[in-house]
């Protein structure tokens, strides 16, 4: 399992990583934060679909065609786990290296929005402040980490748990013989 595990987390987290340095690319340049979020989400969606192919070829090649909904959980949360931590790198190289402005842009566009929207001045004082509070939390590289995790491991866990509900079986599949 070790290594189905560590292939399956690498394969995943380097397709999410690749995808989010495109992104914030393409994206931050354009200052489309909300484009670059859904692209985003999307590329997580299909980078964790690793860890379906990670549970799956454990069940069949490696366990007799049977898995328990705990055994299928661990798999795919050790390729999380993998494929976030990856990610999680490739943030931290993406924003020190090449955009270290991008919460200067995001600021800037959230508050932007909120004064297109019409909002009023005291929701637009506090969202200000909010920004504010923002980049200075993202001063902090413990911080970035920890957002940076928040941001990716839940869809990993979804993505966990809906595959491990899928593939569990406690008995071998019977094949029909003639």
């Amino acid at each position: 399992m070790k290594k189905l595990v560590i292939v399956y987390g690498i394969i995943a987290g380097l397709i999410v990583t690749g995808m989010m340095a495109f992104s914030t690319g393409y994206y931050c340049a354009k200052g489309d934060f909300e484009g670059g979020m859904i692209y985003g989400y999307s590329a997580m969606i299909i980078a964790f679909s690793m860890i379906f192919v990670a549970i799956k070829s454990f069940r069949d090649k490696h366990n007799g065609g049977t898995i328990s909904f705990g055994k299928a959980f661990k798999t795919g949360l050790f390729v999380s786990l993998i494929a976030s931590t990856i990610y999680v790198a490739g943030w931290l190289i993406n924003y020190y290296f090449f955009i270290p402005d991008f919460m200067d842009k995001y600021a800037a566009a959230m508050i932007a929005k909120a004064k297109s929207s019409g909002m009023s001045a005291g929701d637009l004082a506090k969202k200000t402040a909010d920004m504010a509070q923002m980049k200075e939390w993202y001063k902090n590289p413990l911080f970035v980490i920890l957002m940076t995790y928040a941001e990716i491991l839940p869809v990993a866990i979804v993505v966990t748990l809906i595959s491990a509900l899928v593939l569990k079986r406690t008995t071998p599949k019977q094949i029909p013989t003639t």
